[in-house]
Protein backbone atom coordinates (compact mmCIF):
# COMPACT_ATOMS: atom_id res chain seq x y z
CA UNK A 1 0.00 0.00 0.00
CA UNK A 2 2.32 2.49 1.05
CA UNK A 3 4.41 1.68 -2.69
CA UNK A 4 1.36 2.43 -4.04
CA UNK A 5 0.80 5.94 -2.05
CA UNK A 6 4.28 6.90 -2.83
CA UNK A 7 4.01 5.73 -6.94
CA UNK A 8 0.76 7.79 -6.89
CA UNK A 9 2.25 10.71 -5.08
CA UNK A 10 5.19 10.75 -7.52
CA UNK A 11 2.75 10.82 -10.72
CA UNK A 12 1.02 14.32 -8.99
CA UNK A 13 4.07 15.34 -8.35
CA UNK A 14 5.12 15.56 -12.43
CA UNK A 15 2.13 17.01 -13.34
CA UNK A 16 1.97 19.79 -10.61
CA UNK A 17 5.46 20.67 -11.76
CA UNK A 18 4.28 21.04 -15.46
CA UNK A 19 1.35 23.04 -14.26
CA UNK A 20 3.28 24.93 -11.78
CA UNK A 21 6.22 25.92 -15.15
CA UNK A 22 3.66 26.40 -17.61
CA UNK A 23 2.99 30.06 -19.01
CA UNK A 24 1.70 31.89 -22.14
CA UNK A 25 4.93 32.32 -24.06
CA UNK A 26 5.14 35.68 -25.50
CA UNK A 27 8.01 35.94 -26.77
CA UNK A 28 9.39 32.58 -29.12
CA UNK A 29 13.14 31.53 -30.79
CA UNK A 30 13.38 31.20 -34.37
CA UNK A 31 14.08 27.50 -33.91
CA UNK A 32 11.70 25.32 -35.17
CA UNK A 33 10.40 22.28 -32.79
CA UNK A 34 11.20 19.08 -34.52
CA UNK A 35 8.09 16.92 -35.85
CA UNK A 36 8.78 13.90 -34.32
CA UNK A 37 8.25 16.25 -30.92
CA UNK A 38 5.10 17.40 -32.41
CA UNK A 39 3.93 14.22 -33.39
CA UNK A 40 4.70 13.41 -29.44
CA UNK A 41 2.64 16.52 -28.16
CA UNK A 42 -0.54 15.81 -30.77
CA UNK A 43 -0.33 11.84 -29.67
CA UNK A 44 -0.72 12.71 -26.01
CA UNK A 45 -3.10 15.36 -26.62
CA UNK A 46 -5.24 12.75 -28.64
CA UNK A 47 -6.09 11.14 -25.03
CA UNK A 48 -8.14 14.25 -23.86
CA UNK A 49 -11.58 12.90 -22.77
CA UNK A 50 -14.49 14.14 -24.69
CA UNK A 51 -18.91 14.47 -24.49
CA UNK A 52 -19.31 10.54 -25.70
CA UNK A 53 -15.65 10.12 -27.03
CA UNK A 54 -16.50 12.63 -30.15
CA UNK A 55 -12.84 14.64 -30.17
CA UNK A 56 -14.18 17.01 -32.02
CA UNK A 57 -10.96 18.95 -32.18
CA UNK A 58 -9.41 19.45 -35.80
CA UNK A 59 -5.64 21.33 -36.01
CA UNK A 60 -4.30 22.60 -38.84
CA UNK A 61 -0.50 23.27 -37.85
CA UNK A 62 1.84 25.88 -39.82
CA UNK A 63 5.70 25.14 -40.30
CA UNK A 64 8.02 27.40 -41.85
CA UNK A 65 7.02 29.67 -44.85
CA UNK A 66 3.52 28.30 -44.57
CA UNK A 67 3.51 30.26 -40.34
CA UNK A 68 5.55 33.40 -42.31
CA UNK A 69 2.43 33.40 -45.37
CA UNK A 70 -0.34 32.82 -42.59
CA UNK A 71 1.63 35.64 -39.66
CA UNK A 72 1.04 38.17 -43.03
CA UNK A 73 -2.44 37.14 -43.73
CA UNK A 74 -2.93 37.95 -40.10
CA UNK A 75 -1.10 40.49 -39.29
CA UNK A 76 -2.76 42.68 -42.21
CA UNK A 77 -6.05 41.88 -41.14
CA UNK A 78 -5.65 42.89 -37.76
CA UNK A 79 -3.87 46.13 -38.80
CA UNK A 80 -6.64 47.49 -41.63
CA UNK A 81 -9.48 48.41 -38.51
CA UNK A 82 -11.79 45.92 -40.58
CA UNK A 83 -14.52 44.55 -37.71
CA UNK A 84 -13.93 41.29 -36.67
CA UNK A 85 -16.39 38.99 -34.93
CA UNK A 86 -15.59 35.19 -34.00
CA UNK A 87 -17.06 32.18 -34.20
CA UNK A 88 -18.28 32.23 -30.37
CA UNK A 89 -19.63 35.26 -28.80
CA UNK A 90 -16.75 37.64 -26.62
CA UNK A 91 -17.44 37.71 -22.74
CA UNK A 92 -20.09 40.08 -22.16
CA UNK A 93 -18.68 41.73 -19.39
CA UNK A 94 -15.71 41.13 -17.23
CA UNK A 95 -16.57 42.13 -13.31
CA UNK A 96 -15.43 41.89 -9.99
CA UNK A 97 -12.84 39.59 -9.36
CA UNK A 98 -12.06 38.68 -13.33
CA UNK A 99 -12.24 41.96 -13.97
CA UNK A 100 -9.51 42.48 -11.45
CA UNK A 101 -7.92 39.39 -12.80
CA UNK A 102 -7.87 40.29 -16.04
CA UNK A 103 -6.36 44.05 -15.11
CA UNK A 104 -3.88 42.33 -13.21
CA UNK A 105 -2.25 40.47 -16.15
CA UNK A 106 -2.42 43.12 -18.91
CA UNK A 107 -0.57 45.43 -16.55
CA UNK A 108 1.91 42.74 -15.80
CA UNK A 109 2.77 41.90 -19.55
CA UNK A 110 2.70 46.00 -20.01
CA UNK A 111 4.88 46.87 -17.06
CA UNK A 112 7.09 43.98 -18.05
CA UNK A 113 8.04 45.60 -21.35
CA UNK A 114 7.86 48.95 -20.07
CA UNK A 115 4.52 50.41 -21.67
CA UNK A 116 3.25 53.31 -19.27
CA UNK A 117 -0.55 52.80 -17.85
CA UNK A 118 -3.20 54.64 -19.86
CA UNK A 119 -0.29 54.25 -23.28
CA UNK A 120 -3.51 53.00 -25.76
CA UNK A 121 -1.06 53.64 -28.02
CA UNK A 122 1.27 51.19 -26.96
CA UNK A 123 -1.57 48.95 -25.61
CA UNK A 124 -2.58 48.63 -29.31
CA UNK A 125 0.83 48.57 -30.58
CA UNK A 126 1.36 45.25 -28.26
CA UNK A 127 -2.17 43.67 -29.11
CA UNK A 128 -1.20 43.45 -32.58
CA UNK A 129 1.57 41.16 -31.57
CA UNK A 130 -0.80 38.37 -30.93
CA UNK A 131 -1.01 38.61 -35.02
CA UNK A 132 2.62 37.88 -34.91
CA UNK A 133 2.68 35.00 -33.05
CA UNK A 134 4.97 36.56 -30.54
CA UNK A 135 7.72 35.33 -33.41
CA UNK A 136 6.54 31.48 -32.84
CA UNK A 137 7.84 29.65 -35.33
CA UNK A 138 4.48 26.99 -35.51
CA UNK A 139 0.85 28.09 -35.11
CA UNK A 140 -2.05 25.72 -34.34
CA UNK A 141 -5.66 26.50 -35.11
CA UNK A 142 -7.89 24.61 -33.54
CA UNK A 143 -11.97 24.59 -34.92
CA UNK A 144 -14.57 22.14 -34.03
CA UNK A 145 -17.58 21.19 -35.90
CA UNK A 146 -20.79 23.87 -35.73
CA UNK A 147 -23.51 21.30 -35.08
CA UNK A 148 -22.07 20.24 -32.33
CA UNK A 149 -22.38 23.90 -30.62
CA UNK A 150 -20.92 25.16 -27.64
CA UNK A 151 -19.98 20.81 -25.87
CA UNK A 152 -17.77 21.07 -28.65
CA UNK A 153 -15.90 24.27 -28.14
CA UNK A 154 -15.81 23.00 -24.36
CA UNK A 155 -13.66 19.61 -25.62
CA UNK A 156 -11.86 21.83 -27.65
CA UNK A 157 -10.58 23.50 -24.37
CA UNK A 158 -10.25 20.37 -22.53
CA UNK A 159 -7.99 19.57 -25.76
CA UNK A 160 -5.69 22.71 -25.65
CA UNK A 161 -4.70 22.08 -22.09
CA UNK A 162 -3.45 18.72 -22.94
CA UNK A 163 -1.29 19.65 -25.63
CA UNK A 164 -0.01 22.48 -23.87
CA UNK A 165 0.70 20.49 -20.92
CA UNK A 166 2.30 17.76 -23.24
CA UNK A 167 4.52 20.68 -24.89
CA UNK A 168 5.67 21.65 -21.67
CA UNK A 169 6.88 18.18 -21.07
CA UNK A 170 8.94 18.28 -23.77
CA UNK A 171 10.39 21.76 -23.52
CA UNK A 172 8.27 23.43 -25.56
CA UNK A 173 6.69 26.86 -24.99
CA UNK A 174 2.83 27.67 -25.85
CA UNK A 175 0.25 30.70 -25.46
CA UNK A 176 -3.42 30.20 -26.26
CA UNK A 177 -4.95 32.71 -28.25
CA UNK A 178 -8.30 33.76 -28.61
CA UNK A 179 -7.20 36.81 -30.56
CA UNK A 180 -6.40 34.74 -33.59
CA UNK A 181 -10.89 33.43 -32.99
CA UNK A 182 -11.80 36.91 -33.67
CA UNK A 183 -10.50 36.74 -37.10
CA UNK A 184 -12.11 33.33 -38.33
CA UNK A 185 -13.71 34.54 -42.06
CA UNK A 186 -9.64 35.32 -42.39
CA UNK A 187 -8.69 32.12 -40.89
CA UNK A 188 -11.16 29.46 -42.95
CA UNK A 189 -10.33 31.30 -45.80
CA UNK A 190 -6.75 30.61 -45.30
CA UNK A 191 -6.94 27.02 -44.69
CA UNK A 192 -9.75 26.14 -47.11
CA UNK A 193 -11.79 25.25 -43.96
CA UNK A 194 -15.86 24.44 -44.95
CA UNK A 195 -18.82 27.07 -43.67
CA UNK A 196 -19.47 24.49 -40.70
CA UNK A 197 -16.02 24.51 -38.78
CA UNK A 198 -15.84 27.05 -36.10
CA UNK A 199 -12.45 28.68 -34.42
CA UNK A 200 -12.45 27.78 -31.55
CA UNK A 201 -8.64 29.48 -30.86
CA UNK A 202 -5.10 29.28 -31.78
CA UNK A 203 -1.79 27.98 -30.22
CA UNK A 204 1.59 29.51 -30.90
CA UNK A 205 4.45 27.43 -29.94
CA UNK A 206 7.91 27.20 -30.40
CA UNK A 207 11.21 27.37 -28.07
CA UNK A 208 10.87 30.05 -25.48
CA UNK A 209 13.28 33.23 -25.42
CA UNK A 210 13.74 33.04 -21.85
CA UNK A 211 15.87 36.52 -22.00
CA UNK A 212 12.78 38.64 -23.43
CA UNK A 213 10.83 41.19 -20.98
CA UNK A 214 7.58 39.53 -21.85
CA UNK A 215 8.50 36.14 -20.35
CA UNK A 216 9.71 37.39 -17.17
CA UNK A 217 6.72 37.63 -15.24
CA UNK A 218 3.91 35.07 -13.66
CA UNK A 219 0.38 35.55 -13.54
CA UNK A 220 -1.12 34.61 -9.81
CA UNK A 221 -4.08 31.82 -9.31
CA UNK A 222 -7.06 32.26 -6.55
CA UNK A 223 -6.52 30.25 -3.60
CA UNK A 224 -8.66 27.06 -3.61
CA UNK A 225 -11.18 28.69 -0.96
CA UNK A 226 -11.84 31.34 -3.33
CA UNK A 227 -12.88 28.75 -6.28
CA UNK A 228 -14.34 25.67 -4.47
CA UNK A 229 -17.01 25.24 -1.50
CA UNK A 230 -17.56 21.81 0.56
CA UNK A 231 -20.58 19.93 1.24
CA UNK A 232 -20.08 17.13 3.55
CA UNK A 233 -23.58 17.17 5.48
Amino acid sequence: MDAMVNENTDRIGVLEELLAGRFSCRAFLPKPVEHTTIERILNAAQRTASWCNSQPWRLEITSGKATERFREVMYAAASSGKPTTGDFPFPREYRGVYLERRRESGFQLYNSLGIPKGDKVGYAKQALENYNFFGAPHVAIVHTDEALGVYGAIDCGGYVTSFMLAAQALGVATVPQAALAFQSEVVRKHFGLSDDRRVVCGISFGYPDREHKANSYRTSRADIADTVRFFDE
